[in-house]
């Protein structure tokens, strides 16, 4: 099935909140970092479009109906491109609350990629080493005035390529309303999803780290 939603925000802008919220809109399941660690066949492909090979998008999100954070998030003109119908959403937060959330999460972590107890594992820290790292921040993402540009800088183009009527420039501390009305849907009866804070970031991490 064609993806009916395209995340372009960078990880750490609520996009696991905003995979929740999509499914339970009716949108997934919403592919996210989180679904690589599952899908050792997902670690190879991503590598393999970073590395410039083709890249079969259909394949990649064969059974997704959305898709949001890394390592998608890299690939947004394409995939955007590719499924044109697609409504887009650019997940967005304070530049300086993203800078601090970013280094005390996915930068630490990826210190550790070679350290992970699985050969998966390892392979998945390296590609989202390649991808995050040296592809998206020039190996600077440790520089904090660095990484704020790359950060606003990706907002600008996503704005500037994708048409606004199809795009939702969204901080989900906004909650249900600017995206239900975005896609079209009711707004749901229930809270509006908020997960993996920095501490939840960490956590997980940890009994990865001793667990696999």
């Amino acid at each position: 099935m064609p993806l009916d939603v395209v995340g372009t925000g960078f990880g750490r802008t609520g996009t696991n909140s905003l995979k929740i919220a999509l499914e339970m809109l009716g949108f997934g399941p919403c592919h996210h970092m989180f679904e690589v660690r599952g899908r050792p066949e997902q670690v190879d492909f991503w590598a393999a479009a970073a590395r410039g090979e083709r890249s079969d998008w259909e394949t990649a999100f064969q059974g997704f109906g959305s898709t949001v954070d890394w390592p998608s998030a890299y690939f947004w003109r394409e995939i955007a491109a590719h499924y044109a119908d697609a409504k887009v959403i650019l997940s967005v937060r304070p530049t300086a609350d993203w800078v601090k959330s970013i280094h005390a999460t996915i930068h630490d972590s990826l210190k550790e990629r070679a350290s992970r107890p699985t050969e998966h594992l390892r392979a998945m820290g390296e590609m989202v080493y390649d991808i995050i790292e040296r592809r998206t921040f020039d190996g600077r993402l440790a520089d904090p005035a660095h990484a704020a540009a790359v950060f606003e800088a990706h907002q600008a183009e996503v704005k500037a390529t994708i048409a606004p009527e199809r795009l939702l420039v969204y901080d989900v501390v906004q909650g249900w309303e600017p995206l239900c009305r975005h896609l079209g849907v009711p707004v749901p009866d229930v809270p509006f999803p908020r997960t993996n804070s920095t501490e939840e970031f960490r956590a997980r991490v940890a009994v990865r780290q001793t667990q696999g």
